[in-house]
This record gives structure tokens, C-alpha cells and sequence, in this order.
């Protein structure tokens, strides 16, 4: 119902899964355990094709601001922007397409992108990247492909995904446009370039300028389900990153799950997720599975990462539903939550890298809340998750989300029993997810190194227990093997942040020229701790890693830090680290 004529011609049992619609939009009934396991039997059984066409601006958005003139959704914003001058912009779903349609006009019209053209929209969190996302779903004959990427990019990373997509046109705001045009007389595929602010600069198009002068008159391109939509550069362990192509469909219709069930979502819910807008998981929960359910979706301007203003904001606004990586998680534990009150606040999720048990029981005593951790990657939805209503196995990332069928291979893509280490991966034969990406663009060779037998390789270690549970154990270039046995970084660091000094750290082979390699763990101290001799602070924290997990386990070399290298989303960079340990 929710996605009008995908539903009915794909699985009408989804409307026995998600209810009724006065239940949906209302959010009047939660998730009980026998729905979950009744939802999985189902979903399981579920195996119709996908519609031939599929478009999630015509197919959801739109019908969700038909509901909303019927008045069969709650009075909830679409879309709702603040930031720290308090300024503030709000969007009915119908507002949402009004101005989308007017973007997705100036794409086609004063940018002259056609079918199939890629756009780069470098840009922090402001409200025009949603409308340029939408607006390209909506034009271009099969839809221009969107390429976000993060406002952290610097003029060599954005000439390389300029000259690597043959993107037609780049979209940035005023802080960013002279790296662009320092690289410019090396982009010979670049037709225009589209700028995001208050003045005009020679040689751009104005956002905001067009805007005023161009009509909402727009029809919304028929798109196929299997057609391109967006385009994500992920990085891996080794060269260039890699453009991962994703079709209207795979994130289109991919989310709808764990939108409902892992987020915990209907049309009356409003989500706020802290990603930046150049990484996948803004995608994630800051377009599709919101906006799926119906549900408004949150955003904070924030430039910079500052526990203070999350608490403040989260305590402010009628935010139901959170979602930040465990590091965000880990700096709000630290920071007194004492004087704030989380009055709405109702649903916590968390992704992007491991969140550790002890994280996660601090966050409880606090707030009173559970966190529910999934996993997934840019390549693909939602892989795993600890669903509402399902039992939280601390450490865990949860159980497979259908429809991916999930296992624990070898090497040689022979499925491994229980208990036993190996690599994460998602089956593809007989039949290929279609919330799985398309390609890696351009490169062949890596799109058929992905599959090992009958199983995509997600890249990662891990371990499923007898109830299907899934451990992370790390990246398969993160496990450090130290005198034969295999350690993963994220049970040492699970194991240090117990103790009282550690405020966070970072685990990752060290050279070695007995052992090969060793365990090295780079270590932020909590203030109290600053001060302290280095070297019994050291003995100490070995010893204690010793006693709360395996003795070979322990960091053999502790170096104590100021910070840990992160992305712009709060990861923790490992690889940045490692090359320095091993002079790379």
C-alpha cells in the first residue's frame, strides 16, 4: 500500500505484513514477536518478480502526498531542516514534489542533462541536496544518476570522480567551487556546473536563482526497475575507489524491511540520522527508509560532530526515531546526559562499523533505551540487523534481513557450520537479490571477484552462531594472524573499552620480527587518566585485556594518542593506522 502500484503487483502479502493502513500510518500497533516471526515466513515465501518500472520520486514520494491531501497521514513535516542560527525549513511530501520538480527542470533544461548523464552533488547537510536527489529520479528519460560525495573532498579526489564517472555536470556550493575549477581543464566530459549559495559566481549556474524563475511543470520520467539511480565511490584495501552503480530498485524498494522493522518506522515517526550526506548511509536513513514508511526526515545542519549539540537537539525536537555510528554513541556515554531528557525519543540504531556491548549497556543506564545494530554495506540494503521485537544478543549484528540469505563461507564458497570463523557473504545462485548492486563500474574484473561460488563476499569475518546470529570479527585486511592464530581488532577494542582509562581506541597489526605481526592498540585516554605513568598504564591495560578475553589476544605495543583518524561520519579509520605502522 505504502508504495501504491509496486505493492499490488509485486506482494500484496506485504499488506498483511505491515497492516492495515489506519494501523500503518498511525503507528498506532508496534512489532510483537509473533509478527516478526510470522513476517519472516512470509517474506521467505515471497517470491515474485519485480514490476518492469519502478521510480521511488512517482511510486512513493508522490503517492505519500496523495495520502496526505486525502488526509490519510498524520500531520508530519516530509522533511525538516534546523540549524544552529535557528533557521528552520519544513516540507509536506507535496511541497517536497512541488519544489523537486522544479529542480529536476533545471537539470534538464538550464544544465541540459539527458538520459542517463551522472551529476556530482558535493554538499553538506542543506536542504537543496534532498531536492537535487529527488530531482533526479524525476528527469532525464530514465533518470540522471545522482553521485553524492562528501564536502571533505579535496581537489584531487574530486578530479578523479569527475574523470572516473564522466559526470556531465558537478553541483557544490561556494567553499568547494574553487577546487573545482583548479581541476577543471582536466575534465573534458564536464558540461555545467551548478552552484548552492546566496551570490553568483562567473562561469556557475545559481541554484537559487533558477529556482525563482523555473516552473514546477514537470512529468516524472518511467523508469525501469533495473535502471541506474545512484553511484557511490567506496574505497577498498587496495587502489582507487570503486563506483558502486545502484538501481531504482535495489535502495528504490531495498529498504522498505528495514525501514518497518529494523528502524522501526511508520508515516507518524521522525528520524534523524547524523551521517554526511557524501556517505551511503545518509541513503539509507535520511532518504529511503524514512520516506518509505511515510516518515519525516530529520536533519541537522551540524558541521562538525559535537555531543553537546546531539543531546541538545535530541531533548529539543519530537525526534522519535536516532541513528549515528557507535563512535557518535561512544562520545554521548562519555558526555553527561544527566540534565537532558529524551521525551520522544523511542528507536535507536546504529551501523557503519562494530558497536561495542559496553557502549551499548551505558547508553541503556542513561537513556533507558536499547540500540539496534544493523549491517550492511554501500553494495548493498541492510544485511543484517537486530530487528524490533528480536532478541539483542549484545556484540551481535543482529540475523540475516530477508531477502538476502546470509552465511558464513570459506575460502572456497563452501558454507562453514556454526561457531567457525570465515567470510560473511550473501547467496546470489540461483537467484541474484535484486537489492544488490549492479556493477562496479568500469571494472569487470572486480564485480566478478565479488562472487566466491554461489555467494556475493561482503569482504568481512565473521561468525554465525546456532540461532543464526552473525559476530563481526573485522575486515578480512583488518584480522591480524600474530604467531598463527587470527585476531580480529574489534574483540581487543571491545576488551579495552571496559576499561575506566579508555575512552575509545583502535586496533591493528603491528610488525613484528618474531611473530610476523602483533597486536598494536592505539589508545585515546579519558581525562582523568592523562596523567598517569605511560608505562604502568600500559602493563595495566595488558592485563586487563588478558582476564576479559583470550591472553593471546592482548596488544603487545600501546601507543596513547590525542584522537583516532575518522571519516566524516565518525569511523574509525584502521587502514590510516596500519599503513603507518607497516611504513606504507
Amino acid at each position: 500500500f505504502i508504495m501504491g502500484t509496486f505493492i499490488k503487483s509485486w506482494i500484496p502479502q506485504c499488506l498483511q505484513i505491515l497492516g492495515s493502513p489506519c494501523r500503518l500510518f498511525h503507528g498506532c500497533n508496534r512489532l510483537l514477536t509473533s509478527e516478526i516471526i510470522s513476517y519472516y515466513d512470509s517474506i521467505n515465501q515471497c517470491k515474485k518478480e519485480l514490476p518492469e518500472y519502478f521510480n521511488f520520486a512517482s511510486d512513493v514520494l508522490d503517492e505519500w502526498s496523495q495520502l496526505e491531501k486525502d488526509g490519510r497521514r498524520p500531520a508530519n513535516p516530509a522533511f525538516w531542516w534546523v540549524n544552529d542560527e535557528g533557521e528552520e525549513v519544513k516540507w509536506s511530501f507535496e511541497e517536497l514534489g512541488f519544489l523537486s520538480r522544479k529542480a529536476a527542470n533545471i537539470l534538464s533544461e538550464a544544465c541540459g542533462l539527458q538520459r542517463g548523464d551522472r551529476v556530482i552533488a558535493v554538499l553538506p547537510r542543506v536542504p537543496e541536496w534532498w531536492l537535487l536527489n529527488v530531482a533526479c529520479m524525476r528527469t532525464g528519460d530514465w533518470g540522471i544518476v545522482f553521485i553524492p560525495g562528501t564536502s571533505q573532498l579535496t581537489a584531487k579526489d574530486i578530479l578523479y570522480r569527475l574523470q572516473a564517472s564522466k559526470a556531465k555536470c558537478i553541483i557544490t556550493n561556494d567553499t568547494l567551487a574553487p577546487a573545482v575549477e583548479s581541476v577543471m581543464p582536466d575534465c573534458q566530459f564536464l558540461k555545467s556546473k551548478l552552484i548552492v549559495a546566496q551570490g553568483s559566481r562567473d562561469g556557475w549556474l545559481n541554484l537559487k536563482e533558477l529556482f525563482v524563475v523555473t516552473s514546477a511543470d514537470h512529468k516524472c520520467v518511467k523508469t525501469r526497475s533495473q535502471d541506474p539511480m545512484l553511484i557511490y565511490f567506496t574505497s577498498g584495501s587496495t587502489g582507487s575507489p570503486k563506483m558502486v552503480v545502484q538501481s531504482h530498485s535495489s535502495y528504490g524498494i531495498g529498504f522498505a524491511t528495514s525501514g518497518r522493522y529494523w528502524m522501526n518506522l511508520t508515516s507518524s515517526d521522525i528520524m534523524w540520522n547524523t551521517s554526511d550526506t557524501g556517505w551511503v548511509k545518509s541513503a539509507w536513513s535520511s532518504v529511503f527508509a524514512p520516506w518509505i514508511c511515510g516518515s519525516c526526515v530529520f536533519v541537522h545542519s551540524m558541521p562538525q560532530f559535537k555531543p553537546a549539540v546531539i543531546a541538545e537537539t535530541l531533548s529539543r525536537y519530537p525526534i522519535t526515531a536516532f541513528c549515528s555510528v557507535p563512535t557518535a554513541y561512544r562520545m554521548l556515554v562519555q558526555h553527561d546526559l544527566s540534565s537532558y531528557k529524551f521525551t520522544s525519543l523511542k528507536h535507536c540504531v546504529s551501523g557503519g562499523e562494530p558497536l561495542n556491548p559496553e557502549v551499548m549497556a551505558k547508553w541503556k543506564i542513561q537513556t533507558g533505551l536499547d540500540i539496534y545494530e544493523g549491517y550492511g554495506q554501500t553494495e548493498t540494503v541492510t544485511i543484517c540487523a537486530n530487528m524490533k521485537g528480536m532478541e539483542i544478543k549484545p556484540g551481535s549484528l543482529g540475523k540475516a534481513v530477508p531477502p538476502y540469505d546470509v552465511r558464513i563461507i570459506d575460502d572456497h564458497g563452501a558454507i562453514l557450520p556454526a561457531g567457525e570463523e570465515g567470510n560473511i557473504a550473501v547467496r546470489v545462485q540461483p537467484t541474484r537479490p535484486f537489492c544488490l548492486f549492479s556493477e562496479y563500474l568500469d571494472n569487470p574484473e572486480k564485480t566478478t571477484a565479488s562472487v566466491c561460488g554461489n555467494f556475493y563476499v561482503t569482504g568481512d569475518r565473521g561468525i554465525m552462531d546456532e540461532e543464526g546470529y552473525v559476530w563481526f570479527v573485522g575486515r578480512a585486511d583488518d584480522i591480524i594472524s600474530s604467531s598463527g592464530y587470527r585476531i580480529g581488532p574489534f574483540e581487543v577494542e571491545s576488551a579495552l573499552i571496559q576499561h575506566p582509562a579508555v575512552s575509545e581506541s583502535a586496533v591493528v597489526s603491528s610488525p613484528d620480527p618474531i611473530r610476523g605481526e602483533v597486536v598494536k592498540a592505539f589508545v585515546v585516554l579519558a581525562p582523568a587518566f592523562v596523567s598517569h605513568c605511560p608505562e604502568k598504564l600500559t602493563h595495566e591495560l595488558q592485563q586487563h585485556v588478558k582476564k576479559v578475553t583470550a591472553p593471546y589476544k592482548y596488544p603487545r605495543k600501546v601507543e596513547f594518542v590525542q584522537d583516532l583518524p575518522k571519516t566524516a561520519t565518525g569511523k574509525i579509520q584502521r587502514k590510516v593506522l596500519r599503513n603507518k605502522e607497516w611504513g606504507r
